[in-house]
């Protein structure tokens, strides 16, 4: 893996915490050029210095992905600094925790749209003919809400979803150019994303409503990312429940309908 990854140049979205910064932690063992983009500069910069100790290279780019400017800003100081991009990993995201008929009004659909599909694919846009050089990969880090619908979380899975479905459509598009589309749909991870989750009102919750205790680390995901990205796949499902799930809605729709109802009464 090591060979395969030296010196490449890999764009990280949402590096601060989390997935992100598990992913750029682990790649920094693979001596490549990580990108680090999210709006928090200091806990950048505290990467940056974790990484470059390491032995990797690592560039702090401060990025609201939801500003399409910034996004371009982005991919265009990434080649000027280092000449080429071979990795884009669309990671940055936010969820939410509430019923629909909870919501004070629909500004959450139109927050997290803005994040977690657009923000993706203002990366992509430009990001596309630089991966196209070098026959790159891009990775999308989606859920298992974008496969299949969650209560409590229609807003996020309407992003994902949204996610999975340009996703898909592009790798049909980039089929005949060497970039390769890995789509990641983790069931559950320890992060902070759950302790940022929006309530009705559109505030944080502030706490995570999950057992914590009982799912998967953000190192064990981003291990397993980085080898789904390595080896170009297609799909990535992080747990046996999400495989499981995936099946029983294309046999037994109406079975997952209780079994995913049931799993979120339990964790409220």
């Amino acid at each position: 893996m090591k060979s395969e990854l030296k010196d490449k140049v890999i764009i990280v979205t949402g590096a601060s915490e989390g997935i992100g910064r598990a992913m750029c932690m682990a790649l920094s063992e693979h001596g490549m050029k990580i990108v680090l983009a999210a709006r928090n500069e200091e806990r950048l910069m505290e990467l940056k210095k974790d990484i470059e100790s390491k032995g990797s290279q690592a560039l702090v780019v401060v990025t609201d992905v939801t500003d399409e400017e910034a996004c371009r800003r982005l991919i265009e100081k990434t080649v000027e600094t280092y000449g080429q991009l071979d990795i884009l990993v669309n990671n940055a995201g936010q969820t939410m925790w509430t019923k629909m008929e909870e919501m004070a009004d629909t500004s959450i659909f139109k927050r997290l749209m803005q994040l977690n599909f657009f923000g993706s694919l203002y990366c992509t846009y430009y990001a596309d003919p630089h991966l196209r050089k070098t026959k790159g990969r891009l990775v999308m880090i989606s859920s298992m809400s974008g496969l299949m619908g969650v209560p409590s979380r229609t807003a996020y899975c309407a992003s994902k979803y949204a996610l999975v479905g340009f996703s898909e459509s592009l790798r049909v598009e980039l089929r005949k150019s060497g970039v390769t589309v890995t789509i990641v749909a983790p069931d559950f991870v320890l992060s902070e994303i759950h302790k940022r989750a929006l309530d009705g009102k559109g505030n944080p919750l502030g706490q995570s409503p999950l057992k914590e205790s009982d799912i998967m680390t953000a190192e064990e995901c981003a291990a397993l990312i980085i080898d789904a990205t390595v080896k170009r796949k297609r799909l990535l499902l992080t747990s046996f429940r999400g495989k499981l799930g995936l099946f029983i809605k294309f046999f037994a729709p109406k079975i997952l309908d209780k079994m995913t109802g049931k799993t979120m009464e339990d964790i409220k």
